[in-house]
């Protein structure tokens, strides 16, 4: 009798045919659904993933394909690990990575979770990246397609994960996955891909903090890179460092949010050339299992983010500070520095500072 693998399905083309894949590949395939957020009834938002159509959708494709299909309501672990914590993140003056923390704090460990319950040996996904086995370790490393890497999510997989985890799609590129979908005709084969949070399908951020945390906001102060107070605002909630449009004053030049203070609500204007950061700080870190600090690596700040030359050491009282061979701009805490040697992950960890100069 084959091997058992759970697949995650969306009921887009991705997990589809990672399924349809695992099929081939001669595995008793069964898939699995997470409902993690809900839309309005009235059609407005669609090709979001975790909504009750993906149910449907995905169903769909596990008719299709001859195998049994599972819901899991997953809503409360989704509220309590992703949402609240992307609110507080902003009050905070950070820009989050929920899609890190998702596969993290919610996907993967509920995933695990229901292979066990149901037998499964392997668990699958369609993410963009690959696994490779050197020795007794097994590595995490970049997808073929790097127009749709997404081993940047997952750099905090680690032995256990990895030695379970599949993912069909690391070595296609999207092209030849969507035209693999259309041969085999699998539902979903022409759906679209969301580009904006699944729990912020309109891209307005600083709405849903508003609509959570009305309470908490603050107004303060906009200042220039002199401190001269230049503006006003509504609630730090709608800045992030190196934004550029919808400040809300008019300097007669271009001004970028080169700093957020939370503490006092101030939100600070400067030029591009001040969001500059030589080191970063680090919390939440994660290491592979053969790496240690200190390390050469080049350093991603964020998704589909250029990868930067640095050192990176382990920080008095845990953590890891990054030190960047040259300055980079917009290093903005809440989001994660992914470490990577060509293609392979090390590791990560989130940003909580970010300086011109560090101390030695």
């Amino acid at each position: 009798m084959p091997a058992r693998a759970l697949i995650a399905m969306s009921g887009g083309v991705d997990s589809s045919v990672a399924a349809a894949r695992l099929l081939a590949d001669g595995w008793e395939v069964v898939g699995v659904t997470l409902h993690l957020w809900d839309y309005p009834d009235d059609g407005s938002v669609r090709g979001r993933c975790c909504a009750p159509e993906d149910i449907h959708d995905a169903r769909r494709v596990a008719d299709v394909l001859g195998i049994p299909h599972y819901a899991f309501d997953r809503r409360e672990e989704f509220e309590r690990e992703i949402v609240t914590p992307f609110v507080e993140s902003y009050l905070k003056g950070e820009t989050p990575s929920p899609c890190v923390r998702c596969n993290r704090g919610v996907k993967m460990k509920e995933l695990f979770r229901l292979a066990d319950q149901l037998g499964a040996e392997r668990v699958a996904t369609g993410h963009y990246a690959r696994i490779r086995r050197e020795g007794e370790v097994l590595q995490l490393l970049r997808a073929r397609d790097a127009s749709k890497d997404q081993s940047y999510f997952l750099h905090m997989l680690g032995q256990p994960e990895l030695m379970r985890l599949a993912f069909p799609l690391g070595d296609s590129e999207k092209h030849e996955v969507r035209a693999e979908a259309e041969r085999l005709g699998l539902p979903g084969a022409g759906k679209g891909e969301s580009q904006e949070l699944c729990f912020v399908p309109t891209g307005r951020y600083d709405e849903l903090v508003s609509a959570r945390a009305a309470d908490r906001l603050r107004p303060g102060p906009i200042v220039d890179a002199d401190g001269r107070v230049v503006g006003s605002h509504g609630g730090v909630h709608r800045f992030t460092r190196g934004q550029r449009k919808n400040l809300g004053v008019a300097l007669g030049e271009r001004a970028f949010v080169v700093d957020i203070d939370a503490a006092s609500a101030t939100v600070r204007l400067g030029s591009r050339e001040q969001l500059a950061a030589s080191v970063a700080e680090l919390d939440e870190l994660s290491l592979a299992t053969d790496v240690c600090l200190p390390l050469r690596a080049e350093v991603a700040v964020r998704y589909r983010g250029e990868a930067y030359p640095a050192e990176v050491r382990a920080a008095p009282g845990g953590g890891a500070q990054v030190r960047f061979d040259s300055p980079v701009r917009a290093v903005v805490p809440g989001q994660f520095a992914v470490f990577y040697r060509g293609d392979r992950v090390l590791g990560g960890g989130r940003i909580t500072h970010s300086s011109r100069r560090g101390s030695a």
